[in-house]
This record gives structure tokens, sequence and C-alpha cells, in this order.
């Protein structure tokens, strides 16, 4: 009998191994990455994944996934936010453009054209930039720039390859047409104006089905709202989507804005993200129904947002997001962003010594340093621990690893006057709305080193009903490990974006020094 049962275990392990349509479903939070106003949609059995960057470059990620459910970053839409050679997204002449650059866009695959494309309002400049690629992956270059500022947008190509642009200017939903080449507007048109409730309404999103035209819509915080129509241009009907459900994050608001996924079995699936900050802006996804009055509903688990889905899609697992980065090159890998443009001529990559970071601002404002590397926190809890090699640093250098926002907290190397120490840094803030520096930060905590390599570790609780604590360790050996500061993250949503790991080194009084970084890594849980 026992040897029966080892056998049928065996073969049930070597079944489960060789047929992953075994292993089914989703679980929500889809991804614990901050990746904000999404656009999700499938070309073949692919699905792609856009989202909101700001003032990160390069800008708008892509993400790539087969079942919905495993994801992984391939590019970005914008490398470079170049946009009349704007001084503030480079950080320079003492201007910045913290909370502008890409807020919401789309991204599309057009058919007809063979072309990508990806478009957005840029905040601050406010005009429409459209990029274009040969494929998702790139080479992503300039489409055309256009001087009407299309906000809150999404691109939608009809069955005879005309393409609309929906956008919400001030809340009214318009709709504009757009010539052959994605140039240039035909005509544009109010195409509805929201009653009270709901009232306010923006995030656009088109889509067609069975000869139907659809434009979803977001209420913010926690609703998101369908307009239905014979035709593009009107006149729609209103019906709610989903409102305030409660969802499987604990002190997270509920799904909102998002995306319609059209699956090739003809079953749809909505995705959405939810206010959970500290950490940011995470993605939801469940499955849609289609109801005899022509709206989709949402599939709710006892009331509630499911926590898992399962039997959904077949899983197909991606590489690891975590896995121990060693910055060989030629390029960062696209899960990394720098906070505004890089001078990149300060900073390099190789196989042997990996991300070699030469001062390019001399600031004692952490805020104002150009070349500061950012990386999202995977919540619900995770560690990012870096290798550091100081022996370059010059005096009044800064280098380390940050837990980066408005308000912000580092562990790093310092030295003055030939003295070398590690020291805690806190109280690194931005004012509120205007984003300016208020506080360049208190340095609390310090103690002297020497050798030239160190260790340097910040594990982070970014859930909204955590401690949202973070502790900062250093070690000279990984296998000793001193923590040095703890600090509590902010919970205010006005910068959007939530907390990451950053890499930086700025000099306080001139520039020239130099670290390297061997490797980045990520732990899932608190070390």
């Amino acid at each position: 009998m026992g040897s029966l049962t080892t056998r049928l275990l065996t073969l049930l392990t070597s079944l489960l191994l060789l047929t992953p349509s075994l292993v089914l479903g989703l679980t929500n939070p889809v991804l614990w990455h901050d990746l904000a106003d999404l656009d999700i949609f499938r070309v073949n059995t692919t699905y792609y994944y856009s989202a909101s960057t700001m003032h990160h470059s390069p800008g708008a990620p892509i993400l790539r996934s087969n079942d919905l459910a495993n994801w992984e970053y391939i590019g970005h839409s914008l490398p470079r936010l170049q946009f009349d050679n704007r001084p503030e997204f480079d950080l320079t002449n003492g201007q910045r453009a913290y909370v502008k650059g890409v807020w919401a866009s789309w991204m599309r695959f057009v058919p007809q054209k063979n072309t990508w494309f990806w478009g957005g309002c840029i905040s601050g400049v406010g005009r429409t930039v459209i990029m274009k690629a040969p494929a998702a992956t790139g080479p992503w270059t300039k489409h055309t720039e256009l001087s009407k500022c299309y906000y809150d947008s999404g691109l939608f190509v009809d069955d005879n390859g005309t393409m609309y642009i929906s956008y919400s200017n001030g809340g009214p939903t318009w709709v504009a047409q757009m010539n052959a080449d994605l140039t240039a507007e035909v005509r544009s048109q109010l195409v509805f104006t929201a009653p009270t409730p709901p009232g306010y309404l923006e995030g656009t999103r088109m889509y067609k089905r069975n000869g139907t035209y659809y434009i979803l819509l977001t209420k913010p915080p926690d609703g998101t709202w369908m307009i239905k129509s014979s035709s593009p241009w009107g006149p729609y009907t209103l019906k709610v989507l989903v409102q305030g459900v409660p969802n499987p994050v604990p002190g997270a608001n509920a799904p909102h804005q998002g995306a319609l996924i059209d699956l090739p079995d003809g079953r749809w699936a909505y995705a959405g993200f939810l206010d959970a900050y500290p950490g940011g802006r995470i993605p939801v996804i469940a499955p849609v129904t289609w109801g005899s009055d022509g709206f989709p509903a949402v599939t709710l688990v006892n009331g509630a947002l499911g926590a898992t889905y399962p039997d959904f899609l077949p899983s197909s697992p991606v590489p690891s997001l975590n896995a121990r980065d060693t910055f060989p090159g030629p390029s960062l890998g696209p899960q990394w962003e720098w906070n505004h443009n890089p001078d990149t001529s300060r900073f390099a990559l190789s196989s042997s010594s990996g991300l070699r970071l030469t001062t390019a601002s001399q600031t004692f404002d952490i805020y104002q340093a150009r070349n500061t590397l950012t990386r999202r926190i995977p919540g619900p809890i995770s560690t990012a621990t870096i290798q550091l090699n100081y022996g370059e640093m010059r005096d009044g250098d800064r280098a380390g690893l940050a837990l980066w926002r408005d308000r912000s907290a580092w562990i790093g190397v310092i030295r003055n006057n030939g003295t070398i120490s590690v020291a805690y840094t806190d109280t690194v803030d931005l004012t509120l709305s205007s984003w300016t520096t208020a506080n360049s930060g208190v340095i609390r905590t310090t103690a002297p080193i020497s050798g030239g390599t160190i260790y340097l570790r910040i594990s982070a609780d970014v859930q909204p009903s955590g401690n949202k604590q973070a502790t900062f360790k250093w070690s000279t050996n990984q296998s000793q490990w001193n923590q040095i500061g703890t600090y509590t993250m902010s919970t205010v949503w006005n910068f959007f974006l939530g907390y990451r790991f950053a890499i930086f080194n700025y000099g306080t009084v001139g520039t020239g020094g130099a670290v390297t970084v061997p490797w980045f890594q990520i732990d899932m849980g608190r070390l």
C-alpha cells in the first residue's frame, strides 16, 4: 500500500510539473509593486502593462505576462524625459519636476500599422507626446508631439482601423478622432458629462464589444464606472462597475481606475489599482461578466474583491523580479528608474565591478542630486541589500541606500576631512504641493568604518495596515549586522508614488568622487 501511495504521489508531482494548466488562478494583489494608472491589454495570447512614473526616467514601464498573474519588466516607452530640453527634468539650474512628467497614459499595438504606440499628456508641459516602436521591447522613438493635452487618455482602434483618443479634461469625457498617422486630430467632441453622483470622473479607457462602444472611467479614490453607446460620439449611458468594495489588502482603498481586458476565449477581466500607501498604488485583477443590459460587472466573492480567483488562466511563471542584480550592462534592467534624467557620463555598468556612480551633483540636498537610482519596494515586507565599495570617495561625499519618497531616510557612507563613517539620516523632506526641499536631513547616528567595503540594508513594511516601519542596518562581513536607525514611513497620498529603494552618490564639497555597487538584492520579508 505504501509503495502504491508513493508511486501515485510521484505521478501527481510529475503531472503538476509538466502541466502548468493544473496550477491556475489569480491572487490579489497580482503584483505588489507601485504601478498606478495602469493600462493592460492583450496581443494574441500575451498581456502588456503600462503605468505612470511621474518624474522618474526612463518613463512608462512596460510589463509582460502570459497569465495576468506572473509579470516581468521588459522596457520603457519613454527612454528619456526630453521635452524641448526642459531643465527641470534634468535636475539642473536648481529646477526640478517632482510629481510632473508621466501621468495616466496609454499603450497599444496597432495591427494595421504593425507598430506599437504609447501616448500621454506630460504633466508640467501640457502637451501630448506619442512614441512608437517596432516591438514592445523597443527601440522607442518619438512619433509626434501634439500641442493639445489629452488628459487621462486612452487609445482605441476600431475594426476599420480608425483611431480614437478618449480623454477627460476637467471632468467631462471627450472623444477625439485621430488621422490615419496618429499625428493630428480630425475632430473632437464632448460626449458625456456625469450627473451627481458620481460627479467628477477621469481615467478614461475606450473599448468596443458586440458593436457597442464603452468608456471606462474612475471616481477617485474608490470607484470605477462605465458608459456605453452605439456610437463613439454618444449618447452614452452610465452605470457603476465597482464602487467602495472591500479588498484583500487591509487598510487599502477600494479598486478604481484601470482597464478592461479581453481574453482569447471570449471572457473579460477588470484590472484596477488599490491606494495602498506607503507602498503606493498596486494592481488587482478580477473576472468580469456581462449583464443583459450590456454592462459589465466585476465578479466579487462574498461582496468583496476576491483574494483569489482559481481556475482563471494556466500559470506561466516568469523569472523572479527579485533576483540579485550585478549590473553587468550594457544597460540597466527595466525594473530600474532614475530620479529625473541621469547624467549618462557619470555612471557606468560592468560585468566585473557592477554599477559605478561618479558624483554628478554638488549639493547638500539629495532631492537635487542627480543620478539617484530607484527601484519599487515589493510588498508586503521586503529587504534591499547592497555592497558598496567606497575607496574612491572624496571629502564631502555622501553615498548609500535610501528609503526614497517625499519623506525619506537613508543609510550611507560619509567622508569628512579624510574621516569615513557610516551614517543614518532622516528628516529628508519635501514640502507638500510645491515639492521644494523642506529639510535636507538630520544625521542621527554615525560609526567609524574602514576597509573600503560595506554592506547596507533596509527592510521596509509597506502594508497600509502594517507598522510602516523601515529598519536600517550595516555590516562589514555580511554575518554581523548593526542596526543604526528606524524610520516610520509617511502615508500621505499627495506625492502619488509609493516608497522606493534608491542608490545614491553626491558631493557636498565638489564632484569627482566615485563608488561602485557590485550587486543589489531584494529578499522578501524582514532581515
